[in-house]
């Protein structure tokens, strides 16, 4: 039986967004994750009508359809932030974040859920993140705001299963919220997945706690930290703590079939080849 595997990884959009789909389809993608604007600036110039058109001819031409398109907005962001200030002021940089999708044809924006820098509670923080998603839900139509995982370093939330199922419990309309999980970060935030039976309790804690219907996305990485160190670092596919066999494995399981799965591992030159590797250990 044929599978649908949609693999590809962050590329750089680089002179702009419309550079990003050739360089995916150059490694071999038919899925890809992008920035749309500077990930290290609060404000950038508005996308030029040229460029939006460029984008949607470039991801047409290579065959990328928009359900397989993953932006990822900007590290500035902290939709949970304790500070009136600091939280309005990441609300119109998501908000401009979706609006962009919106103009480029895209139907999803993946971002981390924010950090209650040691002034409020989880819960608080939580909240103040499913507000802010509202928020921006009600000035945009057709873009899905995309929850990551994270692996829980300093004061970030979004670490285990409860957080997760906490904000979009709180998001009025869940037809527009989804989760990415991101390899790594389940790791290194205490989801064994490495170990056979830890796989199989992870992905059922996932369907119990969250429900598998809103899985959207996934962030392919190794690990360069342990088991639980709630460390950020990524490695690439079998060079680091989560090895091989973890990916080969992740790979032939169909539920992961017709979502974009995603490479963020450190060395983009190794991108391709980790592609063909993985495409290869479906046919095993």
């Amino acid at each position: 039986m044929s599978r649908n595997i949609f693999l590809g990884a962050h590329v750089s959009a680089s002179g702009g967004v419309e550079n990003a789909p050739i360089n995916a389809a150059a490694i071999g993608a038919n899925a890809f994750a992008l920035f749309t604007k500077n990930q290290r600036q609060w404000v950038a110039k508005p996308l030029s009508d040229e460029s939006i058109e460029a984008f949607k001819q470039n991801c047409e031409l290579h065959g990328f359809k928009p359900e397989y398109i993953l932006p990822h907005d900007s590290y500035l962001i902290n939709l949970g932030h304790p500070d009136k200030i600091g939280v309005e002021k990441s609300r119109a940089a998501f908000l401009d974040e979706m609006q962009r999708c919106e103009q480029l044809g895209l139907v999803m924006l993946n971002f981390h859920p924010g950090s209650h820098l040691s002034e409020i509670s989880e819960d608080e923080c939580l909240d103040k993140i499913a507000e802010s998603i509202n928020i921006a839900l009600d000035k945009t139509s057709g873009v899905m705001a995309v929850i990551e995982n994270t692996a829980g370093q300093g004061s970030n939330v979004g670490y285990r299963f409860e957080h997760l199922a906490h904000i979009i419990s709180k998001v009025e309309d869940k037809s527009r919220v989804g989760v990415c999980i991101d390899t790594c970060h389940a790791y290194t935030s205490g989801y064994d997945l490495v170990d056979d039976a830890g796989y199989v309790e992870t992905w059922k804690a996932f369907d119990e706690i969250v429900g598998a219907s809103y899985l959207k996305a996934i962030h392919l990485n190794d690990s360069k930290k342990p088991l639980g160190s709630k460390v950020d670092r990524h490695d690439s596919l079998g060079l680091g703590l989560m090895g091989e066999p973890f990916f080969s494995r992740f790979i032939q399981d169909s539920r992961f079939d017709n979502m974009p799965i995603v490479l963020e591992t450190p060395d983009e030159d190794k991108w391709a080849g980790e592609i063909a590797w993985l495409r290869g250990q479906t046919l095993i």
